[in-house]
């Protein structure tokens, strides 16, 4: 159970650039947003490679969003050589221009202002040096990944204007859990004993964590006990102390125990697959609806509005008599599927086809919850 979990709680996501990396691969476009204030660029004379009721994508057109793709992660390259991430990118490419032409003129300038500021804030995390670079290798320009950006905010606002209170309030509802902190301190006893690395019995585990709460409950001091006794690295030195921490980060066995049992009381020892957690909750904060931040209502739209997109994406193009002929990856790019040292096929995780690994903490982290 450590707070440096290395994923946190989806509510705490803001809509800035991991909104856009978390929800978005995006239709590629060198134009602006508003087309008749732009001058028009070469006559794109490649062939069609993706045709769909409405529309279709060049050749070009798809080798810049695949070009973009790398722009933004370069660490995936190889696996953009992957037929099912190429596939991927096409159909969401196809969804991004739908969603972006349907957007109403609010969202389109809000998409311009926003895309703006991801450009610059892209640039600032990089260096001037680095973009341009970045630039040349992928062959675009500075006005192209703009457009690019305003592109993808042009559809998560579009997207987020039309979450309504009542959508959000069924969400909070939904997920309260996620916005639900405690303060608590706990004593774990390990079923390895971290000194000898041997494996201990459960039984043997359970009657340390028993020996443990009989001192408790005899008055000693929680802070003090915890130090001498805990195996959790991740709090034993700190008296066992987590403070204000989102229950939604813990393994279910820990996080019920934070939700549910009564404040100041030390309660029974708790099961995880770690160990037995002897646990007391000093303080627990459930917040309604009406007393939700501004960032955590912000969050509550943004992942409706996520939602919204996929469920287009899985919903809208099989309406679409959609067809996908997209050219081969360069050789080049074929040599591997996997990022170094993965040793499997990942895919950049704004893209549907993703197996970017999801879980969060190690093995050591006594209540952390791998999956959340």
């Amino acid at each position: 159970m450590s707070q440096l979990n290395k994923r946190k709680p989806w509510r705490m996501l803001s809509l800035s650039m991991a909104a856009l990396l978390a929800i978005s691969v995006l239709a590629a476009c060198t134009k602006q947003a508003d087309e008749s204030k732009v001058q028009e660029g070469p006559k794109d004379n490649s062939k069609t490679v993706v045709t769909y009721t409405g529309g279709t994508i060049t050749e070009n057109e798809f080798n810049q969003e695949v070009s973009m793709m790398k722009f933004l992660y370069p660490e995936y390259e190889a696996a953009l050589a992957s037929d099912q991430v190429r596939e991927q990118i096409a159909k969401q490419e196809v969804v991004y221009k739908l969603l972006a032409a349907k957007a109403d003129d609010k969202s389109k300038e809000q998409g311009a202002k926003e895309g703006n500021e991801q450009l610059e804030q892209y640039k600032k995390s990089v260096g001037e040096v680095k973009f341009k670079k970045f630039l040349s290798d992928q062959k675009l320009t500075e006005q192209g990944v703009k457009d690019y950006f305003t592109r993808v905010m042009t559809v998560i606002n579009s997207e987020t204007n039309k979450v309504t209170d009542d959508q959000m309030k069924q969400e909070f509802e939904k997920n309260k859990d996620q916005f639900t902190t405690a303060t608590v301190r706990h004593v774990l006893i390990n079923f390895q004993d971290p000194k000898t690395k041997k494996e201990r019995k459960k039984e043997d585990a359970l009657k340390l964590a028993k020996e443990v709460k009989a001192k408790l409950d005899g008055g000693a001091d929680f802070a003090t006990i915890a130090k001498k006794y805990s195996e959790d690295p991740g709090s034993a030195s700190n008296g066992g102390l987590y403070e204000n921490a989102s229950v939604a980060q813990w393994v279910p066995a820990f996080k019920k125990a934070a939700e549910t049992q009564p404040i100041n009381k030390i309660g029974d020892p708790v099961e995880t697959e770690y160990g037995y957690h002897i646990i007391k909750v000093e303080s627990r904060n459930e917040p309604t609806f009406d007393k939700l931040k501004d960032n955590e209502k912000a969050a509550l739209k943004n992942k409706l509005a996520g939602e919204s997109i996929q469920n287009f994406t899985d919903q809208e193009l099989a309406k679409l008599n959609l067809k996908i002929n997209l050219p081969k990856a360069p050789a080049a790019q074929e040599k591997s599927g996997t990022t170094s040292g993965t040793g499997r096929t990942t895919a950049p995780s704004g893209t549907t086809g993703s197996t970017s690994d999801t879980k969060a903490g190690t093995a050591k982290d006594g209540a952390t919850n791998e999956g959340k």
